[in-house]
């Protein structure tokens, strides 16, 4: 083989646009088709919020309207609009903007100057409007390359800044926006952001009460140990309580960023809130039982903050700002004062969360024993069994490419001809598979003890290691994989109730998908089409015209492991399983899970009515 040279025309120099299009990943985090929070497309709409909410901030603009089709973004702020003579500079220039002045945007979201650019370059369609004291300035691009560039001219409009974009087919495949990521997104923003207003196709979102809002929406009020405790001091907002559920849930953010995985801010809170509670009570409770079943928020507001990653998602900052205290003893201080205050104030809460972290020791006790059996059975099963193939990186690594441990994911399938398909055909660096063995056990309305005494579920904890909580979670994406059947969907829906049942942080932290894969095959000799619902049979049918050989797949193990690696390769579809606002997880279990009652009689027998019109709609 012969040896490449290395020479003054190896080095190459990129512009702007083309090393944002070669390495997105650097500046959105992975691609992804919008079936997860965090895909790009996700990511882009957040970068030119951000310089919305900053303005806001800053105090200009309490109106941010928003509307997002199939392909399409429009943001329209009123904040003080771009300066005219920038206005292609701050879209088009990478280390360009107006954060740099630290007198204008103190403790901003977006400091690098990148965003916004990142957009317009992975974008098919970007069009930049400012609107500042009664003139315009306009200026649209395709894939960063400015194709109109208007002069300024006089427009009686209120000031502000219009950005419409079209994120690029080429880069995110197959790509469409989910109404209820957005909606998360949108209250996030409005909850640190109190009297913001955001419209979003229309539909408002506010919030006057910050935090305290977020928990009595993310939380059931019948199932709160006592009531949200809501405290605010200058540059921190905390909202805090316990409820009747297992792990751990918490929403951070730093300068109204979604640090969605957290950070030194948030692992502070969580250090505080045990430190605070041994001191009130004199007592050495363990961490765990103080921290089980809470439910928590914590905001901060940093100067010129530092995270991770272009993305955002967790906070590197040891410090509040460059002549601050450190982020340990900013939270601690903050926690120590007033939870202690707040405690004393309110005997009846005080009381009642000592109730709760004495329940939780005594469930920790109880099963002590059991758990330590039940590990140890699972240590030897994984030496003998073959229920999990495994795949060579996790979302856990410590080290290696982040793109691929995002794209990490374990199907659970039912049955060896369905888990063999999927493991022949599947990508063994990022694709585990774990095989059940028949029907898992109805868990609902059993305590965490049945999750050590039975097999599958244990064996399943282990394989997902999350017994201690998320910060272990070997997959990014856990994904059921079952038939399109009765006897499948009775399947998914006991993994379901397994999952919302001890671990709902995994459905909250959207890593649960249902793997949607084709109900017909429809072909000719010419051409096989692939649909996944009635819709797409009759135009695959339409579009091939004659006759076509048509096949309804009733389970996995009918698809042959050459068609399958087609369902789990580059056009996966998956299907999130998202709770929705007013989702209560008892009343939801309890419905399909608990006794028979006529509500669920009639829901159960109107589907059927349903299944039973599809199938003669495909005899005939």
């Amino acid at each position: 083989m012969a040896e490449a040279v290395y020479t003054e025309d190896s080095i190459k120099s990129l512009d702007w646009k083309e090393h944002i299009r070669l390495r997105p990943g650097m500046y959105i985090g992975k691609l992804g088709d919008g079936s997860s929070p965090d895909d790009g497309i996700y990511v882009l709409v957040k970068e030119i919020l951000d310089n919305s909410i900053d303005e806001h901030m800053m105090g200009h603009g309490r109106t941010i309207e928003i509307k997002v089709t199939d392909h399409r973004v429009r943001v329209r702020d009123y904040g003080r609009g771009i300066p005219l003579g920038k206005v292609v500079d701050c879209v088009s220039k990478i280390n360009t903007g107006g954060k740099y002045d630290s007198s204008a945007f103190q403790k901003s979201v977006g400091l690098n100057g990148v965003g916004t650019k990142a957009v317009n370059a992975l974008s098919n369609y970007f069009k930049v409007q400012s609107f500042r004291d009664g003139e315009t300035k306009l200026a649209e691009f395709e894939r960063g390359e400015i194709t109109a560039d208007e002069k300024v001219k006089k427009l009686d409009a209120r000031n502000g800044t219009e950005i419409i974009f079209e994120p690029d087919g080429d880069v995110f495949k197959n790509y469409h926006f989910i109404p209820e990521y957005l909606e998360n997104l949108m209250w996030n923003y409005a909850y640190l952001n109190a009297g913001l207003t955001i419209s979003l196709n229309g539909k408002k979102f506010h919030s006057e009460n910050g935090l305290l809002d977020l928990l009595t929406r993310k939380t059931d009020s019948e199932s709160l140990r006592y009531p949200i405790m809501h405290l605010k001091g200058d540059d921190i907002e905390v909202a805090l309580t316990h409820a009747n559920q297992y792990g751990e849930e918490y929403y951070s953010f730093v300068n109204g960023q979604h640090t969605t995985q957290g950070g030194t801010h948030l692992a502070a809170f969580r250090e505080a809130v045990v430190k605070t509670v041994r001191e009130f009570y004199g007592k050495n409770f363990d961490a765990a039982d103080v921290r089980s079943a809470i439910v928590g928020a914590i905001a901060v507001r940093v100067q010129e903050p530092v995270f991770e990653s272009q993305t955002k998602t967790k906070l590197g900052s040891q410090n509040v700002g460059p002549d601050g205290p450190t982020m340990r003893t900013f939270v601690n201080d903050f926690i120590k004062k007033e939870l202690d205050n707040y405690l004393h104030r309110n005997t009846d809460t005080a009381d009642a969360l000592l109730k709760r972290i004495q329940q939780s020791e005594r469930e920790r006790k109880e099963i002590a024993g059991i758990k330590k059996l039940a590990n140890e059975r699972a240590k030897k099963a994984n030496l003998h069994n073959k229920k999990l193939r495994d795949c060579r990186i996790h979302y856990n690594d410590k080290k290696g490419d982040d793109d691929l441990k995002d794209n990490s994911m374990i199907f659970i399938t039912e049955g060896d001809s369905a888990s063999g398909s999927i493991t022949k055909t599947r990508n063994v660096q990022t694709q585990a598979v774990f095989s059940l063995r028949g029907k898992p056990f109805n868990c609902f309305g059993h305590t965490k003890k049945v999750v050590y005494e039975n097999e599958e579920f244990n064996l399943l904890q282990h394989a997902l290691n999350i017994e201690d909580g998320l910060e272990g979670l070997r997959y990014r994406k856990i994904v059921i994989a079952t038939d399109a059947d009765v006897d499948g969907m009775h399947i998914r829906l006991l993994l379901l109730t397994y999952f919302l049942q001890f671990f709902p942080e995994l459905v909250r932290n959207n890593h649960i998908f249902i793997l949607e894969t084709p109900l017909f095959r429809v072909r000719n000799k010419k051409e096989t089409i692939y649909c996944y619902s009635e819709e797409e049979r009759l135009a695959a049918i339409e579009k091939l015209g004659s006759k076509p050989e048509i096949t309804r797949f009733k389970g996995l193990g009918e698809i042959s492991p050459d068609e399958f690696s087609g369902f789990i390769g580059e056009d996966i579809r998956l299907e999130p399983v998202i709770l929705q606002k007013n989702t209560k997880i008892n009343e939801l279990l309890n419905f399909y899970m608990g006794k028979n009652t006529p509500d669920r009689q009639k829901f159960i027998i109107d589907k059927l009515r349903v299944e039973k019109d599809l199938v003669e709609g495909e005899a005939a």
